[in-house]
């Protein structure tokens, strides 16, 4: 077996295992049940299911597709050499899960200027967002009759329409999901679905064409933030080059990780009248101190400038909680302010190359941060 096939058979291994992972995390999320019994007498999820699920994977990957393949062409374009993608399955089988990690490309050469970063970043994301948005009219356009969530919760039959009053009170933490907001899903619930069929957040994880576009625009927008070696980082390096990249990107990265943390902590926490449930607390809080100090570490080689960063941030968030208790954070984002500031990096790699970019390519760029806005959500995941 040549090098050549052997490669084509990995890819595409990869890719059917991650479409049956997808599709069996799809139909969990349809159904609110899962493949395998956890507990005894738990009624479980079979291949009619099964098969609904593609309803989720066949859109999630198709958009997972054309973003990677966006990439690859233009790099091919541009004679960077270059993998094909890797899928990457993931399905949690005692626990609900989206199926997948993603995927990625491998450039294999370096990249010398700035108008090749850009033109591979940006044609990932604006390639899956154009998918997206296909995806997003036709499930906000043929959304069922209102009264089809009561397949999934039959309990929900005794209160009727107005379910949503009553289903979420007194559920333990972790009891449901919601889908947030962002300017986009905004707009397609208002404008393009009927209102008597658009159903409670909470309840929209069971719709899969819905869910498959609001978690590519949520993925996209992750991808698009203009910090390190995201896609929105090459972007904004290409735009305003080395010298005000190295000053905008940490700065970028700090106010990400404040708003993050903004009222995980407050000063209302620290009064508690027992010594031990005070020690408790303070205990998580040097814990998250720690945290953020590791998730900064790499924005200097100063090891006291980064704790001077670290503090900053904690009395910043601290003063602001108290100010305006009701501003509140999404901890959510944590933990990819943890991968970014530790493993994908906040700088970019620098390109001898320097030229700046035609007006065209300005345009797209500023379409693409536009882009960023429209389908970040401040809190992307609901739960009551």
């Amino acid at each position: 077996m040549n090098k050549r096939l052997k490669t084509y058979l990995l890819h595409g291994g990869l890719f059917i295992i991650t479409l049956i992972t997808t599709t069996l995390a799809g139909a969990e999320w349809m159904y609110g049940r899962l493949f395998i019994p956890v507990v005894e007498g738990m009624k479980t999820l079979g291949w009619t299911e099964f098969l609904n699920g593609f309803q989720f994977s066949i859109p999630f990957l198709a958009i997972l597709t054309v973003h990677e393949f966006g990439h690859y062409f233009t790099a091919k374009a541009n004679r960077v050499r270059v993998s094909l993608p890797y899928y990457i399955p993931l399905w949690l089988a005692i626990g609900q899960s989206i199926g997948t990690l993603g995927a990625f490309i491998r450039i294999r050469d370096y990249i010398d200027s700035r108008r090749k970063y850009f033109d591979i970043g940006i044609a990932g994301p604006l390639a899956g967002f154009v998918l997206a948005l296909v995806v997003l009219w036709y499930g906000f356009s043929h959304l069922p009759p209102p009264e089809f969530i009561f397949t999934i919760h039959p309990e929900y039959q005794k209160w009727g329409l107005d379910y949503g009053k009553y289903a979420f009170q007194n559920l333990p933490e972790g009891g449901a999901v919601g889908l947030g907001d962002n300017l986009l899903f905004t707009f397609f619930k208002t404008y393009v679905a009927d209102p008597a069929r658009v159903p409670h957040p909470y309840e929209m994880i069971h719709y899969p064409y819905v869910l498959a576009g609001y978690l590519a625009l949520f993925f996209t927008s992750l991808n698009l933030i203009p910090i390190g070696q995201l896609d929105g980082g090459h972007i904004l390096y290409a735009l305003i080059g080395r010298r005000r990249f190295r000053w905008v990107a940490p700065a970028l990265f700090i106010g990400f990780a404040f708003y993050a943390g903004l009222g995980l902590f407050t000063p209302a926490d620290f009064a508690i009248p027992n010594n031990d449930a005070f020690l408790d607390q303070l205990g998580y809080f040097l814990l998250y101190v720690g945290f953020l100090f590791l998730a900064f570490a790499r924005i200097s080689e100063n090891r006291i400038t980064v704790l001077l960063i670290t503090l900053s941030v904690v009395v910043g968030q601290f003063i602001l909680s108290w100010l305006r208790p009701d501003w509140v954070g999404y901890s959510g984002f944590l933990v990819f302010v943890f991968v970014l500031g530790r493993f994908l990096g906040v700088y970019h790699p620098e390109t001898p190359l320097e030229e700046p970019l035609d007006f065209k390519r300005q345009v797209l760029g500023w379409i693409a941060l536009l882009v960023f806005i429209l389908c970040f959500s401040p809190k992307p995941f609901l739960v009551p």
